[in-house]
């Protein structure tokens, strides 16, 4: 066996191993905005319902403040119930789109006063 034949199989080598890491980059880069959309999806719930028992402490609709601080942080109001003045909220944002794969992250959030707490 000469020498030449061995020619160019370190250059498929690295290759291949090239082509393995930018694999492994994408699927990082998708699990990542995955993880920020459903961070983005909670954060989205947390001040909705924060923004909700505020109106409803406030004698105004809690689920309409709630829907407009949903959408200013980039999400949509899915569900919203209202019990005297705890408010609970499901806010949903778009996951990202890969392969022709998407999903979309919700998330749920109370807020109101706390349950040892007598009304005012």
């Amino acid at each position: 066996m000469s020498r030449r034949s061995d020619r160019g199989a370190v250059t498929v080598l690295a290759v291949a191993i090239l082509g393995f890491l930018i694999l492994l980059a994408a699927a990082f880069a998708v699990a990542e905005a995955m993880v920020g959309a459903h961070r983005r999806a909670q954060a989205a719930a947390d001040l909705a319902a924060l923004a909700g028992a505020t109106a409803a402490q406030q004698a105004r609709d809690p689920c309409a403040s709630a829907s407009q601080v949903a959408v200013a942080n980039g999400a949509v109001l899915t569900a919203c119930t209202v019990q005297v003045r705890e408010v609970t909220v499901t806010a949903r944002v778009p996951g990202p789109r890969w392969l022709g794969a998407h999903a979309d992250f919700a998330a749920k959030a109370r807020a109101g006063p706390a349950s040892g707490t007598a009304p005012r």
